[in-house]
């Protein structure tokens, strides 16, 4: 009887490394064939990465893998990015170890081995000019969600003191609402003189309304809790302003002189206080070659949030299905023995992704076909599934705008809703027929 020899996977990257990750160590794992010492430990100060990048030049290493840990794999990524190494980075899911001991050691060696044979995908990484543009909005974001934990305890100090203008009012955080907010910090304790501060827009009926919510149990710990809370408030949302004038630099940068400038000077109302700062239209127009702000539910701030994330290639994604898979926004199909399992997407989180549901839960209330479109899925499968769907939608029309360089053209909701009711009609009809039945036109 003949000895069968045991298969191997061929190799493709011969001078492949991976390297485990943690905060205070990493283990670089290269091919045994081109050191005595095939893995090493190495600290994680700036000078043990230039370590990492220089030895991986002795061993002739050209292309890198490592997991996604954390924050921690940043700095070595661009250490080795900039040293000219192909750096592969991937999700922690697909570089599991196998059965046995678990050690850094250990799952150095399998990532090594895993990227040698050429198993290991690599997850998205932006550009330079996306990744500043990144950091910058994800930073702007905190920075909101800073402001609104302070808006929080302001609302806590009033109800402590038992004013209601939070009930009266539309916004406390608004202007008369602000103006307010300071008479009780700077000492004044008559609801009619605090009243008095109010926009005059507001009706006589509705002020006496608010001279009522102002009559309060003043206490002093709870009057400096709400300074210091509101003082708070202000200091964040100056912070965002000098944000919002990094974001508009470093788009200016790539856009170069804007063609239209009286235009993106002008800067239009706000229906949303964290929009950005200023005027980003006619930048956006510039750099992308289209008006994104045109599709149904994506604004000036959301657009700009979604470039700092995707960036502007879209040839990243071969198409655009590849797209949609990538935000989550896609089922996640598991077949077998022909048949669909299940179509559950994964719950992971998506950033861009859920920027497209946002702007997909802004337009149920619009008059638009795509509105239509989520109404007749919501009934049909639920709300959660129809944001999804929609979501999908509105990513398939920015993938093709900012890919084609294309404009924004919607179909007209009549038209959509004939579409509709003909594809109705087509399908009643299959049902009949398979029943025995035909269909008569009235």
């Amino acid at each position: 009887m003949k000895e069968q020899k045991a298969k191997s996977l061929p190799v493709i990257y011969p001078n492949a490394a991976g390297i485990d990750i943690s905060s205070k160590e990493y283990y670089v794992s290269v091919n045994p064939g081109v050191a005595n010492q095939s893995i090493r430990s190495f600290g994680s100060f700036t000078e043990d990465l230039e370590l990492i990048a220089s030895w991986l030049k002795e061993c002739g290493t050209d292309t890198v893998a490592m997991e996604a840990t954390g924050i921690y794999w940043v700095s070595l990524f661009l250490v080795l990015e900039d040293a000219g190494f192909e750096v592969v980075l991937v999700n922690a899911k697909h570089v599991k170890n196998v059965r046995g001991k678990k050690t850094d050691v250990s799952d150095a060696e399998w990532i090594r081995q895993l990227h040698s044979c050429g198993l290991l995908s690599a997850s998205f990484q932006p550009d330079g000019f996306t990744r500043k543009l990144r950091a910058y909005m994800r930073h702007r974001k905190n920075l909101i969600e800073m402001a609104a934990t302070h808006i929080r305890m302001i609302h806590k100090a009033l109800e402590q003191m038992n004013i209601k203008i939070q009930h009266v009012i539309a916004d406390v955080m608004g202007k008369s609402g602000q103006d307010i907010i300071r008479a009780i910090i700077s000492g004044e304790r008559n609801a009619t003189k605090l009243a008095s501060c109010c926009d005059s827009r507001i009706k006589a009926e509705k002020k006496e309304s608010i001279i009522k919510s102002l009559q309060g149990v003043w206490k002093e710990e709870h009057i400096f809790e709400l300074k210091q809370s509101f003082l708070l408030f202000q200091a964040y949302h100056e912070q965002i302003k000098d944000c919002d004038l990094e974001i508009q630099k470093h788009l200016t940068d790539k856009s170069g002189p804007v063609q239209n400038e009286e235009a993106s000077n002008i800067i239009k109302p706000q229906s949303n206080k964290n929009n950005l700062n200023f005027n980003a239209d006619a930048i956006l127009n510039q750099i992308t070659g289209t008006d994104l702000t045109a599709v149904f539910g994506i604004t000036t701030t959301n657009a700009v949030e979604i470039i700092s994330e995707v960036g502007l290639d879209m040839s990243k994604w071969p198409t655009v299905k590849h797209f949609t898979s990538w935000l989550n926004l896609a089922p996640n199909n598991k077949i077998s023995g022909g048949k669909t399992l299940s179509s559950r997407i994964p719950k992971k989180k998506n950033n861009t992704g859920r920027i497209f549901k946002m702007a997909a839960f802004a337009i149920q209330r619009s008059n638009n076909w795509l509105a239509i479109f989520y109404h007749r899925i919501k009934a049909k499968k639920g709300a959660a599934k129809a944001i999804v769907a929609t979501a999908r939608k509105i990513a398939v029309i920015f993938y093709t705008m900012v890919k084609d360089k294309i404009k924004f053209n919607p179909i007209p909701v009549e038209q959509y809703a004939d579409g509709f009711k003909i594809q109705q009609v087509k399908r009643l009809k299959r049902q009949a027929q398979r029943l025995g039945y035909q269909m008569v036109s009235v």
